[in-house]
């Protein structure tokens, strides 16, 4: 049995960077709110993810730079020191991986935080298990929206679970970076973290189960990335399984049977490491929230359907990861601006409804006004465009649909490729990377675009602007690109689109 239900207007659960932002943009908009969160006030991004993982990037890359001196400037010395990003991630980042400051920033705008774990226990109805115990429910008046996330997912290999392996949490937290390091898993946190480590003096291997690094990538990055690991001292193992793992105090032994599809069997090894980090990609927590209590028919495993409004029913919102865009905080944060909007109008609707009876036809035209303009403040949700970076060194930045991808669609595909070394920038930075582009032949735009090399996530920026806009590559070829930039390169892949 639960006690009193207590009625609010708004009941966000998952307080993550987007449920943060809905829940303090609608408190401060004078709405009562709560905010339901069991772990950490603004989710695995400040915390374990973008923030603190960009800190040690960026520490790494420094060191790297050192390196490079030698064959630019002269002659350099670097010695590295992990407990200086170690400290910046405690200190700066996380404050110990404390929330207060996130809680408080909430909580003055006058927002309830609850600590606990909530699920549906009706259309608009949430049940909260207590941290400190007990239960509680409310009700949302207006809406109830759902930003359940995700957690690092561990596979079920023999012998791991118990050991005292690193997720992204645990590696964040480290104070000190360790001599050997076994990374499961070739997509963006395994790479990223892989090359952090190394650059600080870590021997590194990267297994992954498929052909290649980043598989989600074009494989012109996935090749790039693996030789610029090679030549770093990192080992890549590639279609690899892990099928034994075991802990002592001398560090993990792992067993692994390696071996691509035209090898005539595989070959059984094993390696001992100090760490072991587990980055084989994330598991959403939705099944936590009971969506058929708010009679939510879901299957498990895809996304339920959500309108362009990320509703799956009058008033009940899904955001962030578990809506099937993309588990990035930019996205999360962008459905935060739709849901917040549309919730914003349904209120205001609301009120004007209170007082229609007798209004006139003038005030009743004047209430419709008031809802389409409500209604299309912030616009719906298009998910053609959304821009991902991984952040290795070169940094993989990629836009709307590879190569593949877009063939697969039916696109009548051109592209239009272009190393960065044949720039000028890009030559005088002895940089590896390129530029690479997807374009549909009929409608003359760009459907997908890939940046690789120095900044290549800031070069993206245009990039993701002429996909999400449709701009013709027409247009695109008339215009002026500053010399000698790393985006000038685009002008030159313009040039270079061709059927393939």
């Amino acid at each position: 049995m639960t006690g009193p239900v207590a009625t609010v207007d708004v009941v966000v659960v998952g307080m993550g960077p987007g449920g943060e932002a809905v829940a303090g943009e609608l408190a401060a908009a004078g709405l009562s709110v709560v905010g339901v969160e069991s772990r950490l006030v603004g989710g695995e991004c400040p915390y374990f993810g973008c923030i603190p993982s960009k800190m040690m990037i960026r520490a790494a890359n420094a060191l790297a730079e050192g390196r490079r001196v030698s064959g630019l400037a002269g002659r350099s010395s670097v010695e590295p020191d992990f407990s200086v990003v170690a400290r910046r991630i405690r200190d700066e980042a996380t404050d110990n991986w404390d929330d207060a400051v996130a809680a408080k920033r909430f909580t003055d705008k006058g927002g309830q935080l609850v600590r606990g774990t909530g699920r549906l226990s009706g259309p608009r109805q949430v049940t909260v298990a207590m941290n400190d115990g007990g239960e509680a429910t409310f009700s949302g008046r207006v809406a109830v929206v759902l930003n359940p996330g995700t957690n690092p997912a561990v596979p079920p290999v023999p012998g791991l679970a118990g050991t005292p392996l690193w997720t992204n949490r645990e590696a964040l937290r480290a104070e000190e970076a360790p001599a050997s390091l076994m990374v499961l898993g070739g997509g963006p946190i395994g790479v990223e973290l892989a090359q952090a480590f190394a650059r600080f003096g870590t021997h590194v291997t990267v297994v992954a189960r498929g052909p290649r690094l980043v598989p989600r990538e074009e494989p012109e990055a996935s090749e790039l990335l693996a030789d610029v690991f090679r030549g770093e001292g990192i080992d890549v193992l590639l279609h690899s399984d892990t099928t034994a793992v075991s802990h002592s105090p001398g560090g993990f032994t792992v067993e692994l049977s390696t071996g691509g599809p035209d090898d005539a069997g595989p070959s059984v090894s094993q390696l001992t490491v100090e760490k072991l980090l587990v980055a084989t990609g994330r598991t959403s927590t939705l099944g936590a929230l009971s969506l058929d209590a708010a009679g939510i028919a879901w299957d498990g495993k895809n996304a339920p359907g959500v309108d362009g409004h990320l509703q799956m029913a009058d008033g009940l919102y899904l955001m962030g990861d578990a809506a099937g865009a993309g588990a990035f905080t930019h996205l999360s944060m962008y459905h935060a601006n739709i849901v917040a909007g549309h919730i914003l109008g349904r209120e205001e609707a609301g009120r004007q409804d209170v007082g229609r009876e007798g209004a006139g036809r003038q005030g009743a035209a004047r209430q419709v006004a008031g809802r389409q303009a409500a209604g299309r403040d912030r616009g719906t949700t298009e998910s053609h465009a959304v821009p991902r970076v991984t952040f290795t060194d070169p940094e993989i930045g990629a836009v709307g649909l590879t190569e593949r991808q877009a063939r697969e669609a039916g696109l009548d595909v051109r592209t239009g490729f272009t190393d960065l070394a044949d720039s000028t920038r890009g030559w005088i930075h002895q940089a590896r990377g390129f530029i690479k582009l997807v374009a549909d032949a009929d409608k003359g735009t760009l459907v997908g675009a890939a940046a690789v090399g120095p900044s290549g996530g800031e070069v993206l920026s245009m990039l993701a602007l002429a996909v999400h806009a449709r701009v013709p590559v027409a247009t695109l070829k008339t215009m002026i690109y500053a010399y000698p930039t790393f985006h000038r390169a685009v002008e030159s892949a313009l040039a270079d689109l061709q059927t393939r």
